[in-house]
């Protein structure tokens, strides 16, 4: 195999050896130590999504018990995505300069103290405290988590391993629903936040035990050879890289970590036109989670079947993340992506067309979660392929940091525009807009980073 053979040229060197490890990884069939390195992040991943969604899921509880009107916790909402936001954008950065390992272990082990903190909480200023604190950690999970798994990929499935993993974020907010509809009734609305502290600090214990740095993050820092050559022989088993590594660099490394690095050496625009249509995902993707069960009451639907529409929509999501991993493949993030975004318009506008059948309606909101919440997974794998390994981290996180101020913006506005009584029909129209908008966003994404020979 020409591909495997130039990765592994003079790897049974006696005295010394080269190695490219892109090159290795992708030539290579994936190892049992890739699958469990892929276990371990997607369950980090599963916790970060119960953890994200549990607020929400104790809100009534915690309406009912304190005796507080439901605009009460408008900040504390607003404080988690915050947080978010800063995590995501500030530990990414950290992440490519100590590692992704240390950062994903730390935030993990951080958020999760977090919640249990959180279930010791006696009044508002408190709770919005520590979810502020809570969204931090969370924010550094999801850019590391999609920096590290991209990593340890082989390029031929690395969308469909990413969104795959990404899946557990939703996986994660359906079971946290379940588990909080046990619990709330046996134990109260806290026992949601020990569970959802206790569960990913144990995963944090057993990352720090088991998980490894990115291989060509070690690669960069141009020592440690020892584990280096140790990982090498978890992925392949059948060479010995010998003592020596003379690692081939095929990428500058200078700046590692740095922000201004997203927007120098040509990535500028590429950079700028991610952040939009993360942006527009995101603020859709939170407008249609946070008003998609409201609107559906004021359309004269029960309460029970505008809960059905919620989950639907989540449930499109997880399907469509499954399955258009391996579509993207193959034929590539930019033809996939353009036409799931101008489907998703007509679908996100569809959704408050008066008079259409219960059923079909089902089937408009499925439609809008393939991809509206499915895209949202292959943009982060997409963001992942567009920055060498030194700034990867920071890339990925200022992507999910900017589309999470799409997220506050989204549910802020539809707000707005319903104290204005806009109708239903005229809100899911204008939401329609930041769909079609994405779809002309990734077709210049494409043109820019084919014209300038960027990478992926």
């Amino acid at each position: 195999m020409p591909v495997e053979a130039t990765a592994l040229r003079s790897l049974n060197s006696d005295s010394l050896s080269t190695v490219d490890i892109a090159g290795l990884i992708n030539a290579r069939p994936l190892s049992s130590f890739q699958k469990e390195i892929m276990v371990l992040i997607g369950g980090v991943v599963v916790m970060d999504g119960f953890d994200v969604q549990a607020i929400g899921f104790v809100a009534p509880a915690l309406i009912q018990d304190w005796h507080i009107g439901p605009g009460a916790l408008g900040p504390v909402f607003g404080a988690g995505l915050l947080g978010m936001l800063f995590g995501a954008m500030l530990l990414s950065i950290l992440a490519d300069r100590v590692g992704r390992r240390p950062v994903l272990v730390g935030s993990t082990a951080f958020f999760s103290l977090c919640m249990l903190g959180t279930a010791a909480v006696e009044s508002l200023q408190q709770l919005a405290l520590l979810r502020f604190l809570t969204g931090l950690g969370i924010g550094g999970v999801m850019a590391n988590a999609v920096a590290l798994a991209s990593e340890y990929s082989p390029q031929r499935r690395r969308a469909s391993l990413l969104m795959w993993i990404s899946c557990g974020f939703t996986g994660g907010a359906i079971a946290g629903g379940l588990i909080s509809a046990a619990l709330i009734p046996w134990a109260g609305w806290r026992s949601v936040f020990i569970v959802g502290g206790i569960l990913p600090l144990a995963i944090a214990v057993v990352m720090y035990r088991r998980l490894p740095e990115s291989l060509l993050f070690l690669s960069l820092q141009k020592k440690d050879h020892d584990k280096l050559r140790e990982l090498l022989r978890r992925i392949v088993q059948d060479v010995d890289p010998g003592r020596d590594l003379d690692l081939t660099y095929p990428e500058d490394v200078r700046g590692r970590g740095s922000f201004t690095k997203l927007l120098s050496d040509g990535r500028a625009l590429m950079t700028l036109l991610l952040w939009l249509v993360s942006f527009a995902n995101l603020l859709n993707l939170f407008f249609l989670a946070n008003w998609l069960p409201l609107l559906s009451t004021r359309m004269g639907f029960s309460s029970s079947t505008a809960v059905l529409m919620g989950t639907t929509l989540q449930l499109g999501g997880f399907v469509g993340a499954i399955f258009m991993g391996p579509l993207i493949d193959r034929l590539g993030y930019y033809r996939v992506l353009v036409p799931v975004f101008l489907i998703a318009g007509l679908a996100v506008a569809g959704i408050g067309q008066p008079g259409l059948p219960l059923a079909l309606l089902y089937l408009v909101i499925f439609v809008a979660g393939i991809c509206i919440v499915g895209a949202q997974p292959a943009l982060n794998a997409l963001a992942s392929t567009l920055y060498p390994t030194e700034i990867r981290a920071t890339g990925v996180g200022w992507s999910l940091g900017v589309g999470r101020a799409g997220a506050i913006v989204g549910p802020v506005v539809a707000a707005q525009l319903v104290a204005l009584n806009w109708s239903s029909e005229s809100l899911f129209l204008t939401a329609s807009i930041p769909a079609l908008l994405s779809s002309v966003v990734v077709v210049g994404l494409a043109v820019v980073v084919r014209t300038n020979a960027l990478p992926a």
